[in-house]
């Protein structure tokens, strides 16, 4: 902001070479007005200042929440690239024999199926979780009552 504050010295500074004189009624509000921009620009210029410590302030609290979020949560950043990528697999083609990376971008959801990349036929397969979650156990009862 020293931009405003040497534009406001040169205006102080072209006031005293047209010698304006506080004795005229216009001299008074030219220098009362200067005084006013002079005190402006040196407001502003505080307010700069106070920003850009405050500025560094938040960075640093940012950098800090980091470190306590990588403590408390222990993420292994390498572990969650990609939302998309949480499921992963690698299964041959039964038509093709081709090795298929399964990710979960590319599955169905509504019939279980892929289709394969290299020759472009549908792949249908079961999911088989481990997982102990409720959704799971609850397909695993509809099974089993059905067997009954």
């Amino acid at each position: 902001m020293n931009y405003l504050n040497e534009r406001v010295a040169y205006l102080k500074g072209l006031a005293e070479g047209m010698q304006i004189s506080d004795s005229t009624n216009e001299g008074k509000l030219l220098r009362a007005i200067i005084d006013v921009l002079d005190d402006m620009a040196s407001n502003i210029s505080d307010i700069e200042e106070i920003q850009d410590q405050l500025s560094r302030q938040v960075d640093e609290i940012d950098e800090d929440l980091g470190e306590i979020e990588k403590i408390v949560f222990e993420v292994d950043e390498d572990e969650y690239d990609d939302e998309e990528d949480e499921y992963k697999a690698e299964i041959e083609c039964p038509h093709c024999k081709q090795l298929i990376e399964i990710t979960g971008d590319i599955i169905d959801d509504e019939d279980d199926t892929i289709e394969c990349p290299n020759c472009h036929e549908k792949i249908e397969f079961e999911w088989e979780c481990d997982c102990g979650c409720d959704d799971c156990d609850d397909d695993e009862d509809e099974y089993e009552d059905e067997d009954d």
